[in-house]
């Protein structure tokens, strides 16, 4: 199960209440990304909500493709971020503390821990093909996000 399956709109049935209509929990599934991708009632919400729901939209649900929001970038880009707070030294616990801030979404730290930790055992497994390949200089670089991501 991807991280993004396991990120949640934090107080949803307030903003629920607010849009006047049913989302799901959880803020990749697709009702929750049309709302989000079409904007519609999202004058309904209160100025905070409303400037953290339209950051969100922004900041993941912007792309050119056709299919957009069921693409993939959201997702894409949303895994991206939990990677760019990572290398910016935040341990599970703040990572959720900053989304939540951010977006007004969550997620449990224990998932968030796991992702980072199949993360690093990715970065493992393509250092050792770069190496076998004789590919010293990826190897290196993999090497050295490893570290970065497991730190």
């Amino acid at each position: 199960m991807a991280i993004t399956d396991k990120i949640y709109v934090k107080n949803h049935r307030q903003l629920a209440s607010q849009l006047e209509t049913n989302i799901p929990k959880g803020a990749f599934k697709g009702a929750t990304l049309d709302v989000l991708f079409q904007g519609e009632g999202l004058e309904k919400l209160d100025d905070a909500t409303q400037e953290r729901v339209l950051d969100f939209a922004g900041d993941f649900l912007d792309c050119d493709c056709e299919n957009n929001p069921y693409c993939g970038c959201p997702e894409r880009k949303f895994m991206r971020y939990l990677l760019e707070l990572r290398a910016q030294g935040l341990g599970p616990d703040a990572i959720v503390d900053v989304m939540t801030d951010d977006y007004l979404v969550y997620a449990y730290p224990g998932d968030v821990l796991s992702f980072l930790d199949d993360g690093v055992r990715t970065l493992e497994a393509a250092e050792g093909l770069a190496r076998v390949d004789g590919e010293s200089e990826k190897s290196d670089e993999i090497r050295r996000e490893k570290q970065n991501l497991a730190r």
